[in-house]
């Protein structure tokens, strides 16, 4: 798609990209294609001689996603406990969209550190959990349409840690924390971190926020979002067994604004031309419709998903905070009475049982024989020469 309607795209939109907007362009459009160089191989069984072209390994490609999601579960297998798990999801209303797309690195930070303080506060309360829970958090800025839909998915064991450190407190069969709760207190610590922001001059509205430049004009803009009901949802998650806890919390982790096989049909290039694609009608109950959208404008809503360079989408807290996550997890399995040795309570979950035994990729196209060798390797590209180049007409360097 972003070789069939990159030129249009970046004729309309072009002044607007970042430049990392520009490297996710093309990258995404060289991925695995001779622009990204290969690997040659020679088939023992036949003797054809086959290239397998690198893929481009970024972040937002949704081809590249399977070998990172397999290495994460295995890293992650070892955080396991053997108790329920939750998944909370936080969002905000969509006057707040505006400020993502303008100010990306601090909204997002600032949706963090609000849902990660909720999380802390409401559960260590003793009208509530009354312990010190952890969870991981991963940010999503996309809805099924691909519209800007900011929200986190969060994953947290159902219980914590006793203040005296000397007993795990368990969630009720089937409830976390009461959402009504999570949601006004994460309404105001968000809202709050925002006029903090704000003040400290680090929000400048301009364009479609300049009406926000106006420090009164804000603080009534503030109000009625406080006035707002905010959505905040807790369920238990799928499955208690680890297996099904960690594809669970893979499916939430390595995911990007749309997957290939959600494409129904691409037709036409350039401004003239057409992507439709399968998403889910939550508003009638979640039904599967179908989308058609000019591609140029489907390019538009997948790169307004793209986050900025170095930014940290999936984060730890609490007694999975990285900086002292062994040593809390070690006292947990204590209380918990869970054997380290004992393999049947964690089973080794690795890429195997993730991803397909055998990759099809090192099958010979033309026998189909698990027989090719590598003969060479032609040099991967750099970033800024992929941006520069023309690829296919597609002149990604262009504004």
């Amino acid at each position: 798609m972003i070789r069939r309607f990159g030129e249009a795209f970046l004729d309309r939109y072009g002044p607007k990209l970042t430049p990392q907007h520009r490297k996710v362009l093309a990258a995404l459009a060289a991925c695995r294609t001779p622009a990204m160089g290969a690997r040659i191989y020679r088939c023992d069984h036949c003797g054809h001689t086959v290239p397998l072209y690198n893929s481009c390994c970024n972040r937002h490609c949704p081809t590249c996603q399977a070998g990172q999601r397999a290495e994460w579960l295995e890293e992650r297998q070892a955080e396991l406990l053997p108790v329920e798990y939750f998944h909370v999801v936080f969002t905000v209303p969509e006057e707040l969209g505006a400020v993502a797309a303008a100010h990306p690195r601090v909204f997002y930070t600032l949706l963090f550190h609000a849902a990660r303080q909720t999380l802390l506060e409401v559960a260590a309360s003793p009208k509530h959990l009354g312990g010190e829970i952890g969870g991981l958090m991963v940010l999503h800025t996309w809805g099924q349409a691909l519209q800007r839909h900011p929200h986190l998915h969060v994953i947290v064991p159902g219980g914590g840690l006793s203040a005296d450190a000397s007993r795990w407190i368990a969630c009720p069969r089937g409830f976390f924390l009461p959402v009504r709760v999570l949601s006004e207190v994460f309404r105001g610590k968000l809202l709050d971190l925002l006029k903090q922001e704000y003040q400290a001059g680090n929000l400048s509205m301009t364009g479609g926020l300049s009406d926000l430049g106006d420090a009164r004009q804000f603080a009534r803009w503030l109000s009625a979002l406080y006035a707002k009901d905010w959505v905040v949802y807790a369920e238990p998650s799928e499955g208690r067994e680890p297996e099904q806890v960690l594809k669970y919390l893979a499916r939430y982790t390595y995911r990007v604004a749309i997957s290939n096989h959600r494409i129904a049909l691409i037709d036409g290039e350039g401004h003239n031309g057409q992507v439709t694609f399968w998403y889910k009608d939550y508003a009638r109950g979640g039904v599967w419709r179908l989308m058609p959208l000019p591609g140029v404008e489907f390019l538009r809503r997948f790169m307004q998903h793209v986050l900025p360079p170095g930014f940290v989408r999936v984060r730890s807290f609490g007694f999975l905070a990285n900086r002292h996550r062994a040593e809390k997890l070690a006292l947990l399995r204590r209380l918990l009475v869970v054997d380290e040795s004992a393999s049947d309570l964690l089973p080794a979950i690795g890429p195997e049982n993730i991803e397909p035994t055998e990759d099809p990729a090192y099958r010979c196209p033309h026998c189909g024989e698990p027989a090719l060798r590598l003969l060479a390797e032609t040099e991967r590209p750099s970033l800024a020469s992929l941006v520069a180049s023309t690829y296919r007409g597609l002149r990604l360097d262009s504004t």
